[in-house]
């Protein structure tokens, strides 16, 4: 009981210096074991450590934390996020980088002239270890700390054990060339990483880094996170929108392309919402600060962003564990590989075998998946957020391509929650003007939204001195009389009640019915459009495999099905509460097989329970909306139902190039790892098969943030 009423915090650490997919896994799983920690995530692809924190622990979790990263990894530094930032680090890993090159041109010349120098003896085998120690110096230290420290099994202690083992069985070029040839292959692999967090970072480039705040007649340039709620901003021409606010002073066109993924640029001006993350285009925008940035739009999304990697895909979590067991049995089988043939086969030598056992263990390290996977899914989750989707987690992502079943809410999801005069019918030689003039006469009074959309399609202005006995009839509609003329507006039942014969119309929508001085005018129908690519993204869904497309609306009946069959949607359950969309959820639920998967697409705002029990929840429209971000497990940041079939293509998409590089890295060392065993693979094939592989594999998995989903077919 006592530890259900513990408060957990989250606290995060910047990784400064790492580049090893396997020191990020060694640290994960280091943190998780201090005491008050819940739970330890790194995300290797933008180098952060997010810990789950007891609150009255902070102070010791955050000293302990830092020490063992050290321990673990001595090359790496934990700094809390908002400590300073070494602003210099690109420029120091550039250093480091040529740094790394003079070693490697040196000791690529002390290897030729081993290779080429008449030289023989002690003379050469100093040579050779010269070379060694300037190429491979800093990877054998970092092994011999590391076996120190009880890490035996990574990939450090596999190249060191290798390379020394060649120059035992006195094959000295050859220890030298492999340790080159990986270091080599390390400096093209840090390369290839970096870039690809650049390309994720570059796609989430929405954070503004200043705000104009207006003093007096003056403007002070400040950070977003010392802005306070109700300060006023002035946003220039070219400049991100710092702070969620109104805007109170100016017009301008604002391009929303970073958050939303759309290209058409929207026109905003005073007494307008406008988000942070947006760029305002042309004109001088006057904004009245409505949230802290800490709560704005831009910090919500790039908080959920970079953390998605918390929720981890089963894939990943698969090859976590299989890094895990995979390093040690093959150990294992290298030791079994030196030492039992020389014992069994008569004439075997123990130099040969134990080459051959050296080559199998430089074969073995896994860093290809270790590296790929985890930048193929954040690469997924980065490109789809560049689209208007927000995933909040790889397990989401992967957890589309089993989707069967497709539930959507009617309002604001397939339609557009906006109710507007869609016909009117004119009897008796009254004119259609007249009509929509005496139903907006009639319903001055209302709040209703049927009745504004009556006064929205009218336009002029209503003239109440016109207007006389006004009474409401409650459940039935108005009576009002109306420059000397009697008007009824409402509902059949108000026709039936004053005995006027009506025509029933065919159109679907809400009808609202006039008489005039007794007798029938006429109607207007009311409709909630339909969105425009609503019917597209049903029938693209069918396309993608979707067994069943399911609408839940609290709608009435003859509205739902209508809708229903005109989109093509296979089966509508109307006139629901809240309550009742869960039991249909769970029906669905029965129906289907074990690993299928249930989306349900909502509004995220009154479908709470719904986004909730269905296995993924996907608020559509949650730009904005605190109640959507919070419910969903995926923001569908536009109004577009068609996302939904870009958010199910990139997840395919992403999941196929996952699987290709786990198949190409495993099923290229299997190969090696054979003929290696056999004798036929010499170390530089090995380093191939590592280092070569994981270089292929990360530039492999960058392809994701090129994808550009495939338009919803008309």
């Amino acid at each position: 009981m006592e530890a259900l009423q513990k408060k957990m915090i989250k606290k995060e650490f910047t990784l400064e210096g790492l580049d090893c997919a396997n020191c990020a896994l060694k640290i994960e799983n280091g943190v998780k074991d201090i005491s008050g920690v819940r739970s330890s995530t790194v995300n290797f692809a933008t180098k952060t450590l997010s810990l789950e924190v007891e609150e009255q622990q902070l102070e010791n979790v955050i000293t302990v934390t830092k020490e063992t990263v050290k321990r673990l990894e001595p090359h790496i530094h934990a700094k809390e996020k908002g400590e300073h930032e070494h602003h210099s680090h690109d420029h120091d890993h550039g250093s480091f980088n040529q740094t790394m090159v003079i070693r490697l041109g040196i000791g690529a010349i002390l290897t030729a002239i081993g290779i080429f120098a008449p030289v023989t003896g002690m003379i050469e085998f100093e040579l050779f270890i010269i070379a060694y120690l300037v190429v491979g110096g800093d990877i054998v230290l970092r092994a011999v700390k590391n076996i120190i420290r009880g890490q035996v099994f990574d990939e450090h202690f596999l190249m060191a054990l290798a390379t020394i083992g060649a120059f035992a069985v006195k094959q000295y070029p050859e220890g030298v060339a492999v340790m080159l040839f990986y270091q080599v292959g390390e400096l093209f692999q840090g390369m290839a990483v970096n870039r690809s967090r650049k390309s994720i970072s570059k796609l989430m480039n929405i954070r503004p880094e200043f705000a104009n705040v207006k003093m007096g007649k003056t403007l002070l340039k400040k950070s977003p996170e010392d802005v306070q709620i109700g300060e006023i901003i002035v946003i220039k021409p070219g400049e991100k929108v710092p702070l969620d606010g109104v805007v109170i002073e100016g017009s301008s066109m604002i391009d929303t392309s970073a958050l939303t993924g759309e290209s058409v640029p929207r026109q905003v001006k005073a007494g307008d919402e406008i988000l942070s993350g947006f760029m305002n285009q042309n004109g001088l925008l006057t904004v009245k600060v409505t949230k802290l940035f800490g709560e704005s739009t831009v910090s919500k999304i790039l908080d959920l962003v970079e953390n998605a990697s918390s929720r981890k895909a089963p894939t990943e979590n698969f090859i976590t564990k299989f890094a895990r067991y995979y390093t040690p049995v093959v150990v294992i089988v290298a030791l079994a590989l030196a030492f039992i043939p020389p014992m069994l086969i008569s004439g075997a030598h123990f130099s040969d075998w134990i080459y051959r056992a050296l080559v199998f263990l430089v074969i073995s390290c896994p860093c290809a998946l270790v590296v790929s996977i985890p930048l193929g899914f954040f690469g997924g989750i980065g490109a789809a957020s560049k689209s208007g989707i927000l995933v909040k987690g790889s397990n989401y992502l992967e957890a589309l391509n089993d989707v069967k079943y497709v539930v959507f809410d009617k309002t604001g999801t397939l339609t557009k929650g906006v109710f507007q005069v869609t016909k009117i019918y004119s009897a008796n030689n009254v004119s259609e003007e007249d009509i929509l003039k005496y139903a907006a006469y009639a319903e001055t009074h209302s709040n209703h939204p049927i009745a504004e959309s009556i006064r929205k399609a009218y336009k002029e202005a209503v003239m109440e001195q016109l207007i006389t006995n006004y009474e409401e009839l409650s459940g039935f509609g108005v009576k009002v009389t109306v420059d000397g003329k009697e008007i009824l507006a409402g509902n059949r039942k108000l026709m039936k009640q004053h005995n006027i014969s009506f025509s029933e119309p065919a159109e679907i929508g809400t009808i609202v019915y006039l008489a005039v001085d007794n007798e029938f005018a006429g109607y207007i129908v009311i409709s909630d459009e339909v969105k425009e690519d609503a019917g597209n993204t049903i029938r693209s869904l069918k396309k993608l495999g979707i067994k069943k497309t399911v609408m839940l609306t609290g709608d009435v009946q003859k509205v739902g099905k209508a809708i229903g069959q005109k989109l093509g949607i296979d089966e509508v359950h109307a006139e629901l509460l809240p309550q009742n969309k869960v039991e249909e959820i769970e029906k669905l639920d029965q129906q289907k097989l074990p690993k299928e998967k249930i989306v349900f697409v909502g509004d995220g705002l009154n479908d709470t329970p719904v986004l909730a029990r269905a296995d993924v929840g996907m608020a559509m429209g949650g730009l904005g909306s605190d109640a959507a971000i919070e419910a969903a497990d995926i923001v569908i940041m536009t109004d577009e139902p068609s996302k939904i079939v870009d958010a199910i293509q990139l997840a395919k998409r992403t999941r196929n190039i996952v699987w290709q590089n786990i198949l190409f890295a495993l099923g290229i060392k299997a190969v090696f790892l054979l003929l290696g065993a056999f004798g036929i693979a010499t170390m530089w094939e090995a380093v191939f098969s590592d280092v070569g592989v994981t270089l292929l594999a990360v530039l492999n998995a960058m392809r994701v943030l090129r994808v550009k989903p495939s338009p919803v077919s008309a």
